[in-house]
């Protein structure tokens, strides 16, 4: 009797809890995982205009005319210029160093009018924007520099340094639609 045999428990695994723990795995994934979203072309549009309201006068000189035609081909007042030209001229049409009076009395009041046609392509329209965009960062960044030391993507967001040179030069830029045809 005392030689009984003492029977042994097999070597399972209680898989029950599997399905649970697979289960909290996978809300754990879903919720802390972003998921990249293409969000466009990040620009604040202006408010509409108030249809009873007149807008202001805008002197001729001021204005920087952008053209983009069917071809890709850029004209900048009336002038034709490669897209590597284009920031350049944006650069020297808003600072004005020299009191040109052809170009833009004051940064504050320069303003670049970009016109396309549907027909333009897309990849031009990007790129004309991207030099658009490099001026003015360009101009803003060398403004920074001068006063704070620091290039303007440095400064702290709505602060009153950043505040102070998005003052000095303001984006103004007016995207008409394009032309129907």
């Amino acid at each position: 009797m005392l030689l009984k045999k003492r029977q042994r428990e097999s070597g399972e695994i209680n898989g029950s809890s599997m399905a649970d723990i697979a289960f909290l795995l996978l809300i754990f994934f879903l919720v802390t995982t972003t998921i990249n979203v293409d969000t466009g072309i990040g620009l604040v549009l202006p408010p509409p205009l108030d249809p009873e309201v007149e807008p202001p006068p805008i002197k001729e000189r001021n204005l920087m005319k952008i053209l983009v035609n069917a071809e890709g081909l850029v004209l900048m007042d009336d002038q034709p210029a490669s897209l590597t030209e284009v920031k350049d001229k944006l650069v020297e049409f808003i600072k004005n160093p020299t009191a040109d009076p052809n170009l833009a009395e004051t940064p504050q009041l320069a303003i670049v009018s970009i016109k396309t046609v549907r027909q333009t392509p897309y990849r031009i329209y990007i790129d004309m924007l991207d030099e658009v965009m490099g001026a003015y960062r360009e101009l803003r960044d060398e403004a920074s520099l001068a006063n704070y030391g620091v290039p303007y993507g440095s400064l702290e967001d709505e602060s009153e340094q950043q505040q102070q040179v998005q003052d000095l030069y303001p984006k103004k830029i007016s995207i008409a639609e394009p032309d129907q045809e």
